[in-house]
């Protein structure tokens, strides 16, 4: 497969570098490859006795990554989900890495690629899937799911507040006619969401069927569990998140992790049971610079938190 061009700025680069605490011999996941733009630097960073291993649902992003890398003779790329980051290693019989990173959400190529159907600005047939050899499709989602249930899915993951008039309409549009294009969709929502100054009227509305699409939020926490669980003693998990569900999920699996005790104050035991694999590194969030927003505005609503493993 030839892909002319892949394009992906990475979102909080240096900070994400410095968060992994890469080591020169250690083994390192990037669970999301996308266009290799952290894992370029992260394989340059690495020795002949390192390893770093590439995760991405997108046959395309493997495709580029596999080109970009190979000057590298410590890289191994997988298509796959890093859902399954904990399984991935048993089959490759890694026990334990030194440093997992997730930069989740969809990556700048997937939105600016017309045939896709990630992006609003671009006629195209409904699809959004991350991995296109499988599951359900956006046109799936708008063309049969019940009116309540995709209200709520907009709702709860655009956090849309117009989502139950996008919903009727959507149904009401589908009786007569199969939804099958992004700008049949588009044309939908903005017949029901009063137009204003903070950004495309459709802009939630694809978030939310994206995110149902490629089930990118009910899995996550676990996810963020297993990548701590797989982590060596010192290795770090660094994650950016662009939504706040994400960033909740994210926050809470680490919240877990740390093992914070529930005893009363003063106890002089713990009896609630807690323990502890690790400490977060990132008490609050670090947030892209002033700088880094201006020149890349799909880095404004990112977030990097980073734990470390005991």
């Amino acid at each position: 497969m030839q892909v002319k061009n892949f394009n992906h700025v990475p979102v909080l680069f240096e900070e994400c570098l410095k968060g992994l605490n890469i080591q020169p011999d250690g083994i390192y996941v990037d669970g999301t490859l996308g266009g290799a733009g952290h894992s370029k630097e992260i394989a340059k960073r690495i020795s002949a006795k390192g390893l770093l291993l590439g995760i991405d649902r997108d046959e395309e992003a493997i495709c580029v990554a596999k080109e970009r890398l190979k000057e590298f003779p410590n890289v191994k790329l997988i298509q796959d989900n890093h859902d399954r980051v904990k399984q991935i290693l048993e089959e490759l019989e890694i026990p334990k890495v030194d440093g997992i990173l997730l930069d989740l959400g969809v990556s700048s190529y997937q939105l600016d690629e017309k045939n896709r159907g990630f992006s609003y600005m671009a006629d195209s047939l409904l699809d959004m899937r991350m991995d296109t050899s499988s599951g359900i499709t956006a046109q799936d989602v708008v063309n049969n799911y019940q009116e309540e249930k995709l209200a709520n899915i907009i709702y709860e993951y655009g956090e849309e507040k117009f989502s139950r008039r996008i919903a009727k309409n959507i149904c009401e549009y589908r009786k007569s006619k199969m939804i099958k294009t992004t700008l049949e969709l588009v044309d939908i929502i903005e017949k029901s969401v009063p137009r204003k100054g903070d950004g495309h009227p459709a802009k939630r509305t694809f978030q939310a069927i994206r995110i149902e699409v490629n089930d990118e939020i009910k899995p996550l926490y676990k996810t963020i569990l297993d990548s701590i669980d797989v982590l060596k003693s010192g290795g770090r998990l660094c994650v950016i998140t662009f939504h706040s569900l994400e960033d909740r999920a994210v926050k809470n699996a680490f919240i877990q992790a740390e093992g914070r005790c529930t005893c009363p104050p003063g106890l002089p035991y713990c009896s609630c049971g807690c323990q502890s694999l690790g400490r977060i590194i990132t008490k609050r969030p670090i947030l892209p610079t002033s700088e880094e927003m201006k020149e890349n505005t799909r880095s404004r609503s990112a977030k990097l938190r980073i734990f470390e493993k005991i």
